[in-house]
C-alpha cells in the first residue's frame, strides 16, 4: 500500500486493482474523511457531559484608580437641614483585589442524560461511518466495473470496425471486378463510418469514468491509473431469499441501525430539557484578597484575606414556559423518529424486493445473452465462410455481423446489469462484500 502510494504522489501511471482502489478510498475518500471526523465531534460532546459533574474554578484580579476616594453613605455629618443621607469619603484611591473562585456539582440533573446522550451520538458516529463505507464501496465497484465494460466495448468497437473496413475493402474489390454493385459499397461504407463516433463517444466515457473513480478513491485528478482487474462472472452466486435479505439488512443496515439508536437520543434530550426544571446544588467556594493604596505604593500596603466556603441551592421558578416548551419538542421528535423507523423499514422491504428481483433477472438473462452471443458467432463464421466462396451474399453478412456485434453488445450490458444486480444486494444488506 506504500509504494502503491508513493506512485500516486509521484504522478506515475499504476496500475490499480478493485481491491487496491478499496483500500485506498477507505484511507482517502473525503466523504469517509467527514464521517470520521463526526465521530471526533461526538467524543468531544462526551468530554463536554463530564464536564458537568467536574469542578469549576477560576481566578480574577482587578486594579482600580479612583480621582476621589471611595464614597460611603451613612458617615459624615447628620445635622443638615433636609432629608440627605450624609456620606464620608474613606480608604486609598488606588485598590486591588485578587480571587479564586471554585465551585464544585453535587446534584446536576443534566448530567446523566447528557452523558447518555453523548456516548449515544457517538455510537450513531461509528455507525453512520460504516454505512458510508459501505456505500463508497457499493460506488466505487460500480464505477470500476463500468470502466471495465466500457474497455471490453471498445475492443468488441474496434473489432467491428475492422470487421467492417474488411468488408469496404472486399467491396471495393468486387466492385473493381464487376462481381458487385455501387450499393454494397456504399452500404459498407456507411457502416464504417457509422461506428467511429460510437468509438470516440466510449473513450470519452471511459477518461470521465476514470476521474469519477479518483474522486471516489481521494487521489489528485492528475494522478494517472490503469485497472489491472478484468470482468469476472461467478455463475455459482447463491440467491438469498427475500426474508433472509430483510432480515440480514435489518441488522447490517447503518441507516436503520441510526433511525433505531434515534428514538433513544430523543428521549435523552427530553430527559436534559426537563433537568431544567429541577434544582441544582453545588458547593462553592472563594479565596480573596484585597488592598487600598495612595500613590500606587501597593509594597506598603496591607492584604487582607477573605476565605468562605458554603453550599449553593438553585431552583427554578419560572421562565416563561420555555422548558416545558422544550420538553414538548423533544417529546414529538422522539414520536418522529419512532414513524421515520417504521417507514424505512417499510422502504427497506420495497428496495429488498427489488434488489433480489434484480439478482434473478439478471442471473437468468446473462445465460441467455451468452448463448445467444455464441449463436451469433457461429452464425457469423458459417456465413463468412459461405461468403468467401460465393454462397452467401454482401447483405448477408452484413446482417451477420450486426448482429454478432448487437449480440455481444447485450452480453457486456447483461454481465454489467448481473454484476451491478450484486453490489446492489450487497449495499442493500449493509455489507461491503468481496
Amino acid at each position: 500500500m506504500l509504494c502503491l502510494l508513493s506512485y500516486l504522489v509521484n504522478g506515475q501511471t499504476v496500475k490499480l486493482s478493485m481491491k487496491d482502489a478499496l483500500s485506498l478510498a477507505i484511507t482517502h475518500n473525503r466523504e469517509i474523511a467527514i464521517a470520521k471526523l463526526d465521530i471526533d465531534k461526538s467524543e468531544q460532546e462526551i468530554k463536554k457531559a463530564r464536564s458537568l459533574q467536574l469542578p469549576v474554578a477560576s481566578a480574577n484580579a482587578q486594579l482600580a484608580h479612583y480621582f476621589k476616594e471611595p464614597a460611603f453613605f451613612g458617615f459624615g455629618n447628620a445635622n443638615t437641614s433636609d432629608d440627605k443621607i450624609p456620606y464620608g469619603r474613606f480608604g486609598g484611591k488606588d485598590q486591588g483585589a485578587l480571587s479564586i473562585a471554585i465551585t464544585q456539582p453535587l446534584y446536576n440533573p443534566a448530567a446523566r442524560p447528557a452523558k447518555i446522550y453523548a456516548n449515544l451520538l457517538n455510537e450513531e458516529s461509528r455507525i453512520l461511518l460504516s454505512g458510508k463505507e459501505t456505500d463508497i464501496a457499493a460506488l466505487l465497484k460500480q464505477t470500476y466495473i463500468q470502466l471495465l465494460v466500457l474497455t471490453e466495448r471498445i475492443k468488441l468497437q474496434k473489432e467491428s470496425v475492422n470487421r467492417n473496413r474488411k468488408a469496404l475493402e472486399d467491396a471495393k474489390s468486387l466492385l473493381a471486378q464487376g462481381r458487385a454493385l455501387r450499393v454494397d459499397t456504399l452500404r459498407a461504407y456507411t457502416s464504417v463510418k457509422n461506428l467511429e463516433p460510437d468509438l470516440l463517444r466510449l473513450t470519452y466515457a471511459i477518461e470521465v469514468g476514470k476521474q469519477q473513480l479518483k474522486t471516489i478513491i481521494g487521489i489528485d485528478s492528475l494522478n494517472e491509473i490503469e485497472l489491472s482487474d478484468s470482468l469476472y462472472v461467478d455463475n455459482n452466486l447463491s440467491v438469498l431469499t427475500e426474508e433472509e435479505v430483510f432480515s440480514r439488512a435489518s441488522e447490517n443496515r447503518a441507516d436503520i441501525k441510526a433511525l433505531t439508536l434515534q428514538p433513544e437520543l430523543d428521549e435523552q434530550q427530553t430527559k436534559i430539557a426537563a433537568s431544567a426544571m429541577k434544582p441544582t446544588v453545588a458547593v462553592t467556594g472563594q479565596y480573596l484578597v484585597q488592598t487600598q493604596a495612595t500613590q500606587f505604593n501597593y509594597f506598603n500596603s496591607f492584604y487582607p484575606s477573605t476565605p468562605f466556603v458554603g453550599a449553593q441551592l438553585t431552583v427554578p421558578i419560572f421562565n416563561g414556559f420555555l422548558n416545558k416548551a422544550k420538553v414538548k419538542s423533544s417529546q414529538i421528535q422522539k414520536h418522529q423518529s419512532e414513524i421515520k423507523l417504521t417507514n424505512a423499514k417499510e422502504q427497506l422491504k420495497a428496495e429488498v424486493k427489488q434488489v433480489v428481483a434484480n439478482v434473478r433477472e439478471t442471473s437468468s438473462r446473462i445465460q441467455t445473452s451468452l448463448n445467444v452471443k455464441e449463436t451469433a458467432q457461429l452464425s457469423y463464421d458459417i456465413t463468412q465462410y459461405r461468403y468467401g466462396r460465393g454462397v452467401a451474399s454482401r447483405l448477408e453478412l452484413t446482417d451477420a455481423e450486426l448482429a454478432l456485434t448487437t449480440a455481444q453488445s447485450n452480453y457486456l450490458e447483461a454481465v454489467y446489469d448481473y454484476l451491478s444486480a450484486h453490489i446492489a444486494l450487497n449495499r442493500t444488506i449493509g455489507i461491503t462484500g468481496d
